[in-house]
């Protein structure tokens, strides 16, 4: 007998399918495919609300025994509809090994992208002390943990490194050259400058907050890209949104768009603060200020399933295709006046708004709030 089926779920495409899972993994999806089938569970949708693969999301700080940026993986994850979570650069070698074992106990799918100072962010200035990158100890922890570091973790700015200017980027991308992983480098005050940052780096590295506000940022007094950053781009580097509780402004975004720069990923950077008392929220919140911007669902749908699966290399996620693990995302696109809010305090009023009802991770549902309230999905 099947583990789950799905019927009568929407896509952002406009079909309508049913989906079949046995054993944590999807073994038939399409119109009517689960007709005549039986399951231990069913969820009818009945055509009302949509489905997707599980929503991924890029930049979180999801690590519970973090000092400053933490929280339950389940609770930045699974309760938002989010079925994998990834960890930015929380923890360094020295507690990965612990961040291990507590993610193994969540619901959601959780990854680490590794700091590359040992002791992670355990205070703001993790890189200002050179000492603290080590490389042995960081190729240890990748080896011992290859199916949980899926990257490798670089904050450039200015609190951050102190006095040590770029010398910690450098000495990342000399790191990444033993492992290969990708490296999500944050960005935020200078010095260094963004433009000494971009220029170092190469396909597949990722610049995470990419539509802050700050005078480090991507576009010039114009309006326009920086230089530095067309070149970035064209070599293959990624532009992920990192939103958080200081680097997301709307106008940022805005012009980028308007110019057609438009972001690869799209992440929160919750942690329990911004999530309980905003901007932040859920990722749900996020993609809703995307939508609230002229981004098409699909669009915006894309940037947490398969293209977040892709960039990051997460094998079986992303898609809804037989034999993929089953990750899936119940929701609704609820048209109701929102209004949205920015790290600088801009305001933007909404007509529609993402509302996630349900995560299924391997198979197995959990509801969200409002799923459970508001819609009553029977899991």
């Amino acid at each position: 007998m099947n583990d789950l089926i799905i019927r009568q779920a929407r896509r952002t495409e406009g079909d309508v399918v049913d989906i079949v899972i046995h054993e944590g993994k999807i073994s038939a999806v399409g119109p009517d495919v689960a007709k005549g089938q039986t399951a231990k569970k069913q969820i009818d949708l009945n055509g009302k609300y949509f489905i997707s693969a599980g929503w991924i999301d890029a930049h979180t700080h999801c690590c519970p025994s973090s000092p400053i940026y933490f929280d339950e993986p389940d609770l930045a994850g699974a309760a938002c509809g989010v079925t994998t979570v990834i960890d930015a650069g929380s923890v360094g070698a020295d507690d990965v090994d612990s961040f291990f074992l507590q993610a193994k106990a969540a619901k959601t799918n959780v990854y680490s992208f590794l700091n590359i100072a040992r002791i992670g962010i355990i205070a703001q200035n993790e890189l200002s002390d050179m000492s603290k990158i080590d490389n042995d100890a960081l190729q240890k922890a990748v080896k011992r943990h290859p199916d949980f570091v899926v990257g490798i973790k670089a904050r450039m700015s200015k609190s951050v490194v102190g006095e040590n200017g770029i010398k910690p980027l450098l000495a990342a991308k000399e790191m990444q050259k033993e492992n290969g992983l990708p490296l999500m480098v944050h960005i935020g005050n200078n010095p260094p400058n963004l433009d000494e940052i971009a220029d170092l780096l190469t396909k597949g590295d990722i610049i995470t907050h990419c539509f802050n506000g700050k005078p480090n940022r991507i576009l010039n007094e114009q309006g326009q890209l920086k230089e530095s950053i067309k070149r970035a781009l064209a070599r293959g580097v990624i532009l992920d949104v990192g939103h958080g509780g200081e680097s997301f402004s709307f106008s940022v975004a805005e012009q980028a768009m308007k110019i057609g720069t438009y972001p690869d990923l799209i992440s929160s950077d919750i942690y329990h603060k911004n999530r309980i008392n905003g901007p932040v929220f859920s990722l749900a919140a996020v993609m809703t200020k995307f939508l609230c911007m002229g981004f098409s669902p699909k669009q915006i749908v894309d940037c947490v399933t398969v293209k977040a699966a892709d960039l990051l290399r997460l094998k079986g996620k992303g898609r809804l295709t037989v034999g993929d693990d089953a990750d899936i995302t119940v929701f609704d696109i609820k048209e109701e006046r929102v209004e949205l809010s920015d790290a600088e305090g801009q305001v933007r009023t909404g007509t529609y708004r993402f509302i996630p009802l349900a995560a299924i991770v391997a198979g197995e549902s959990i509801a969200t709030k409002e799923g459970e309230s508001d819609y009553a999905i029977n899991l």
